[in-house]
């Protein structure tokens, strides 16, 4: 590995902050600041898992298709993405502790009025509509959190607060399944319903925590946040609905071309501005960027995963939301115990070694998992699963990590804005490309089946799109309503209908063994170096 170097730019303590907190009665709590802001953060990381479980229950009650269920998944993580630059400068500007309140207010009331949704014609801008507020307040809490969890620890205990705070929050995400498949059981409302009591716990922490505010004031981007809000905006849009309009479709690749045109006059417009949104210098710096890149392809898996195989092992699998609740779990005990070693080993050896196993143990394990889905056996892919979840355990906080400290002259708040634009983003590419990739071949397959199976060939194309846009447990295992000999052979297809879906899934689990292929090439790269000091900047 390369020399260790200090960690640059990271803001020292001020003596405003311990003046705050003296007028509040003592320095800050630092259990209580820690507690506070996992419990805030922790409903971030559920929610992007929470929904998959009940997404065939959603689309049964609200008569979605699977392309808008997917835009009710996409929606949180797109503004999530699209704001979370600005939640860290917000944060950075306002002071850390106002804006993680404020974020977690908008949060759960948002959650509240998700589960709220009315049934009808309005059901579905609805539910879109309050998962993107979701997405906004989850965007200012975050990096809020994160700084709080910064500016309350002392340098020599911040690591390991740092790791805690990285490791309890990736590992939450195994929660949302579990808590999800429980929770459906009785009401899939009561998956938003959940987040009330923890934002309550979470705010009162905070509170008693006398967390203090630390300000700066300088002048906010908002031509900058516009900017790149537009440019993911389009481009996810563009590859979310090209299942839609097609791939020759001249809206799909408007909308493509047109946000990554947006995207790259955001770029020019930052290097240009004073005081930027984001300050891209940053990525002069090798192992910030390696890192990043290794964080982008390996979101590209990690949170589509959930979505994917929940509707798998619902379809499939025939299995209930508690049953594919179960089947998630394989993967996130493997992501449970590899973190911990992912930990270690940045402690020890630096970022690299960690990235470059994590990303090949994560790259063989989905492909493997990927060749076993046809099985229809959630005993036969066990250990696959868990080899991908270990492959993202060990790469996720020492890249998280490393990026973080990694800080030049801006502050924690604005780098990990970066590093969670770029991984939220990422999240929304894999689930637009891999549901994209899902519906079209489940409906040449299911069409195959059909028309083998004596259906006329209009009719088993317009039978296949319909089955492909209403992925639900429910109706596969009943097998299409209506008489006649079409609707007959229809329901007696019905098992090799949920072959042709497991087969459908095989490329969307061989796209994310690519993308953690690709994120191992990337891997080599990083120069080995290792943070290992703080110096303050006297900022």
């Amino acid at each position: 590995m390369g020399r260790d170097i200090p960690e640059k730019g990271a803001p020292g303590p001020r003596s405003s902050d311990q003046g705050t907190a003296g007028r509040r009665g003592g320095p800050p709590k630092q259990g209580l600041a820690l507690a506070a802001m996992l419990f805030a953060v922790s409903m971030t990381f559920i929610d992007q898992t929470i929904v998959a479980i009940a997404a065939p229950d959603i689309i049964d009650e609200l008569g979605l298709t699977s392309s808008q269920m997917q835009w009710v998944v996409n929606a949180y993580l797109l503004t999530l993405a699209a704001f979370f630059a600005l939640g860290g400068r917000l944060s950075d500007i306002f002071g850390h502790r106002r804006v993680m309140l404020i974020g977690t207010l908008v949060f759960v009331t948002a959650s509240a009025l998700c589960g709220a949704v009315p049934s009808g014609d309005v059901a579905q801008a609805w539910l879109i509509g309050f998962r993107a507020v979701q997405g906004i307040g989850a965007a200012l809490m975050f990096p809020a959190a994160l700084a709080v969890v910064i500016a309350v620890f002392p340098v020599e205990r911040r690591g390991r607060a740092l790791a805690l705070f990285f490791g309890v929050s990736g590992a939450l995400t195994a929660v949302g399944p579990l808590l999800g498949g429980w929770l459906t059981a009785w009401t899939w409302r009561a998956i938003f319903w959940v987040n009330v009591p923890v934002a309550v716990i979470a705010i009162a922490l905070a509170l008693l925590a006398r967390v203090p505010d630390r300000a700066r004031r300088e002048p906010l981007d908002l031509p900058g946040a516009a900017l790149v809000a537009a440019g993911m905006g389009l481009t996810v849009l563009g590859v979310q609905q090209s299942s839609a309009w097609g791939w020759d479709s001249v809206a799909t690749w408007a909308c493509i071309a047109g946000g990554l045109v947006v995207l790259a006059v955001f770029c020019r417009f930052e290097l240009r501005t004073r005081f930027p949104l984001i300050k891209l210098r940053v990525f002069r710096d090798l192992a910030f960027s390696v890192d990043n890149a290794v964080l982008f392809f390996a979101m590209m898996a990690f949170v589509p995963v959930f979505f994917f195989a929940s509707v798998y092992a619902q379809v499939s699998l025939s299995a209930s939301p508690n049953q594919a609740a179960l089947y998630l779990l394989y993967f996130f005990i493997g992501f449970g115990l590899a973190s911990q070693w992912g930990g270690r080993i940045l402690d020890k050896r630096g970022a690299r070694p960690a990235m470059k196993l994590g990303t090949a143990l994560g790259a063989v394990g989905f492909a493997l998992w990927a060749g076993k889905l046809t099985t229809l056996s959630m005993h036969d892919q066990w250990l696959y699963a868990a080899m991908a979840g270990a492959g993202i355990g060990l790469l996720l906080a020492p890249a998280s990590t490393d990026a973080v400290n990694r800080a030049i002259d801006a502050s924690y708040g604005e780098v990990t804005g970066i590093t969670q634009t770029v991984r939220n983003f990422a999240a929304s590419i894999g689930l637009a490309v891999y549901g994209t990739l899902l519906t079209r071949t489940t409906v040449t397959r299911v069409e195959e089946t059909l028309r083998d199976k004596g259906v006329p060939s209009g009719e088993s194309h317009e039978i296949a799109e319909s089955v492909a846009q209403s992925v639900t447990g429910h109706a596969d295992s009943r097998g299409p309503s209506g008489s006649g000999p079409v609707a007959e052979t229809v329901r007696d297809s019905m098992a090799a209908i949920r072959m042709d879906f497991a087969e459908a899934n095989q490329w969307v689990f061989y796209g994310m063994a690519i993308a953690l292929g690709i994120a191992f090439l990337v891997s080599l790269r990083h120069p080995g170096t290792r943070v290992t000091k703080e110096e303050p900047s006297g900022q």
